[in-house]
């Protein structure tokens, strides 16, 4: 472990082990699709530098607990529960969440995203940050933010020109369309697919989406196996422990140049933006949504917008006076007073 002691954390959202040179980092929460919540960030940049300050690991697997998710991003609850009614939170959160990315682009070993399931969101942007991925062949690939109130600059907006190139990264950026596994073989997302779709116990290679709805219900003798996947990231694991420890870490340093400019080019100025977002219209509408599992109304916003209303702020912008009791700053559309009840001058057309 060497002479340097990291303050201990206790982990109650992942989960860490080490053995034989591996180290493993596992989001636990799959009753939440493995979303991070604020703990979960602290808890994964701890065990991120614990690995990378141990000379016992040469390599570390970053995976989600379960078959449906590697990691689905930020916990939407939460967004919605805590940072929509504290935006100015979202900034501490934001470098929480910066702490999280460079604890993996800064661990100085090889990092491997085992994707054992859905990697969306926070979570493409999770995988993104590591330095290889192997994919099962039931998952996809794909980004929400525009979908949800957001902007996904924590990775996917910096990264996703760089891997994929600029058109595709804008497809999957502002369409959020889902990217399967070997469409992201294909694109450059990830290393390797593997299969992950079993029929009456045997592998089915390019298994049809039919096929793997029915592996992840468990029906008609389907179902999803790990087995091949956990073979293919233990045989990089092997490989990449025969490789000289400090020649490996300079040539991540090296290889992370484009990857470290365009991050802190923009991180900061994006916690800065969504700190301020959270206090708008946007974020409070498509977090509510998905709480309370509805479609958005975005062509609600942008009539707003263009006939006259706001698209900032649900009540209108604060400008009535009550000259009952003087309270100001008033929502537009407020026919009453908050503060004391009487009528307020009719809204201006």
């Amino acid at each position: 472990m060497g002479e340097i002691r990291l303050p201990e954390v206790e982990f109650t959202e992942i989960t860490y082990s080490r053995d034989g040179w591996v180290a493993r980092v596992t989001i636990n929460r799959p009753e939440a699709y493995n979303a991070y919540s604020t703990r979960t960030l602290i808890e994964l940049a701890a065990a991120f530098r614990q690995a990378a300050f141990d000379d016992e690991v040469a390599v570390i697997v970053f995976t989600g607990s379960g078959t449906n998710a590697f990691c689905t991003g930020g916990d939407v609850k939460e967004y919605e529960s805590v940072y929509t009614k504290s935006p100015h939170d979202y900034w501490k959160y934001m470098g929480l969440f910066s702490a999280y990315i460079e604890s993996i682009v800064k661990t100085g070993k090889p990092v491997i995203a085992r994707l054992n399931g859905i990697v969306v969101g926070g979570g493409n942007e999770s995988h993104l940050a590591c330095d290889l991925s192997v994919i099962a062949e039931h998952a996809y690939v794909g980004q929400v933010g525009t979908g949800v109130g957001s902007v996904a600059a924590g990775g996917a907006t910096q990264w996703l020109p760089i891997v994929v190139g600029d058109r595709r990264a804008r497809w999957m950026l502002m369409l959020n369309r889902r990217i399967p596994a070997y469409q992201a073989l294909e694109w450059g997302l990830v290393n390797e697919v593997v299969p992950s779709v079993q029929h009456d116990g045997e592998f089915i290679e390019h298994a049809t989406p039919e096929q793997i709805k029915l592996a992840q219900k468990e029906q008609d003798g389907y179902s999803i196996d790990l087995s091949k996947l956990d073979e293919a990231v233990d045989g990089l694991c092997e490989e990449l422990i025969d490789k000289f420890a400090e020649c490996t870490r300079y040539t991540k340093q090296q290889a992370n140049f484009w990857k470290d400019l365009s991050w802190y080019q923009t991180v900061g100025h994006a916690g800065e933006w969504l700190a301020l977002h959270y206090a708008s219209w946007e974020p409070l509408e498509g977090m509510s949504a998905f709480v309370e599992k509805r479609p958005p109304r975005y062509r609600m916003l942008r009539e707003q917008a263009a006939f006259g209303g706001s698209s900032e702020f649900p009540w209108g912008p604060y400008m009535k006076h009550c000259p009952s009791c003087g309270a100001g700053n008033l929502p537009r559309n407020f026919e009453y007073c908050g503060q004391c009840g009487h009528a307020l001058e009719p809204r201006e057309s």
